[in-house]
């Protein structure tokens, strides 16, 4: 049992030692997939996966934080999972609201709320607001917690927004669909002010994007990863990092 802890060590190291460090993605999107899966694997409640995954969202935000990274989109929870059962939702509520108790106690870290709050309990609604109030008098990563999120859903929120102010500024729909542009819609998304992602990582194995960052991923470089989420381990996101130092991004060219 040591030898392979050894070098598993060793091969870290490597890994952190090869980093080209111009070359890390400045923001990044995680598909937190796998936690139900995780816990099946142990014959364990499905709580236990819920919480497993939460722990390693706490752990990945310290690698982040140790690299450089700047921004995290974590997709926590879909407008899709909104129709898992009351006992599921019920104890996944309580999971994330204790992360955010913990990411709270995180001075450096600043959160932005993506999603629809009015989907959410009133108890998780509230304490999201509060934590996103809260100022880091010294950010070293921001967090972007997707909860009660849709890809599709936030592009339709972006445009009604958009059409509210037209409409607000005296401005006809004729003469804002003869004007409207990509930037236009971009400045009304849950992200608005923010780089979009430059890596976006999905693990569990599967290889779509399930609504996530729909608008925002168009030029993002996708790595997919076989590991479950909680047992995503470090040596499995230096991977992903030489694996996007490793491509040409040419953003369409």
């Amino acid at each position: 049992m040591r030898m392979p802890r050894l070098l598993y060590g060793y091969y870290e190291r490597r890994l952190v030692r090869a980093l080209d460090r111009s070359r890390i993605p400045n923001h990044i999107g995680v598909m937190v997939d796998g936690n139900r899966r995780w816990a099946k694997q142990f014959n364990a409640p499905t709580r236990d996966g819920h919480q497993a995954g939460a722990d390693k969202i706490l752990e990945f935000l310290g690698w982040c934080q140790e690299l450089g990274i700047k921004v995290v989109t974590l997709y926590m929870l879909s407008t899709d999972n909104m129709s898992r059962s009351s006992e599921e939702l019920d104890e996944l509520m309580g999971i994330i609201a204790n992360t955010m108790d913990l990411l709270d106690a995180d001075a450096d870290i600043s959160v932005h709320a993506m999603g629809a709050p009015e989907l959410l309990p009133d108890y998780l609604a509230d304490r999201l607001s509060s934590l996103t109030a809260r100022v880091p008098a010294k950010e070293r990563i921001h967090v972007n917690m997707a909860i009660g999120y849709g890809g599709r859903r936030e592009i339709v929120d972006a445009v009604k927004e958009l059409l509210h102010d037209a409409e607000a500024a005296g401005r006809s729909m004729p003469e804002v669909a003869d004007s409207l542009d990509v930037d236009d819609i971009s400045k009304y998304l849950y992200t608005r002010g923010q780089p979009d992602p430059d890596l976006v990582i999905r693990t569990s194995g599967e290889q779509r994007l399930s609504g996530f960052l729909m608008w925002q991923s168009a030029y993002s470089e996708f790595y997919f990863c076989e590991a479950l989420w909680p047992a995503f381990r470090r040596i499995d996101f230096l991977r992903a990092l030489r694996d996007y130092a490793g491509r040409s991004r040419r953003f369409g060219a």
